[in-house]
């Protein structure tokens, strides 16, 4: 058991690091800012080590037993719940509004883009580590 929640973890933190430096690279070249969403991270160490360590402790939900053998839907499906949590909770306490509508009106889009990014990437090292 052990075993499994090193691999989920690490395979979160791999594909949270993937979502995160595609994130600043949306924002980096202009997209984010074109679609009207005001979210650009700034690729700093404290933040890729922050988004890395949620990526992996969020990755501990692949303990669930659903879809064990369609792990890509799994990834799809799991990572709604950080999307849910940053859309619903996060965002909102951030002061960003409810969906973090503040930030823009497709800001859940990418919300859940970005996510869906972590959850595929994270099942892909999951699958690739059995």
């Amino acid at each position: 058991m052990r075993n499994k929640l090193f691999v989920y973890f690490t395979a979160g933190c791999i594909g949270a690091l993937a979502s995160s430096l595609v994130a600043w690279f949306f924002g980096d070249i202009g997209i984010m800012k074109t679609a009207g969403v005001a979210i650009s991270p700034q690729l700093t160490s404290g933040w890729l080590c922050r988004e890395t360590i949620w990526g992996g402790i969020w990755a501990l939900l692949f303990i669930l037993p659903l879809f064990k053998s369609r792990l890509l839907l799994k990834g799809t499906l799991l990572s709604l719940i950080p999307s849910l949590a940053e859309l619903l909770l996060f965002l909102p306490e951030g002061g960003k509004g409810m969906g973090g509508m503040e930030l823009g009106n497709l800001t859940p889009v990418f919300v859940l883009f970005f996510n869906w990014i972590w959850g595929v990437i994270a099942a892909t090292a999951i699958r690739a580590a059995r």
